[in-house]
């Protein structure tokens, strides 16, 4: 790192109302994070909106994608040694829920659906009809 900056870790509290809170550790549970892995995620990314999607320089907690790879990774390789396989497996599982998750949601909203003349998912009303 260019800079020396200080990466120890340290306690941020905040007051939210319950409702808040409980939505938040339904969303962080979704996407197979800790609570405090996803508020750090969210305000990385709520910064680089008011960046101009710029990112801050050496923030060793970002997350360009927003998606949680990089924590989710640290987390697996707390825990023991992968190989790389094992790692793409892993990480793999998460994606494929997510995708299947969404798709649901967005067929349910009648926004996607599978169209078989297409040999695939499509947006409705983008099928040339």
């Amino acid at each position: 790192m260019a800079d020396s900056q200080d990466t120890s870790r340290t306690a941020v509290k905040t007051y939210v109302p319950a409702y808040q809170k409980a939505e938040w550790q339904d969303h962080a549970d979704e996407l197979d994070m800790s609570q405090s892995e996803f508020l750090r995620t969210m305000v990385q990314a709520g910064r680089r909106g008011f960046q101009g999607g710029t990112e801050e320089p050496g923030s060793p907690d970002a997350d360009p994608g927003g998606n949680g790879l990089e924590t989710r990774l640290l987390e697996l390789l707390s825990d023991d040694t992968y190989t790389w396989d094992e790692l793409l497996e892993a990480v793999s599982d998460d994606i494929e829920s997510r995708l299947d998750e969404t798709l649901e949601e967005l067929q349910a909203e009648n926004r996607v659906r599978y169209s078989g003349r297409h040999g695939g998912y499509t947006i409705v009303g983008d099928d040339g009809e």
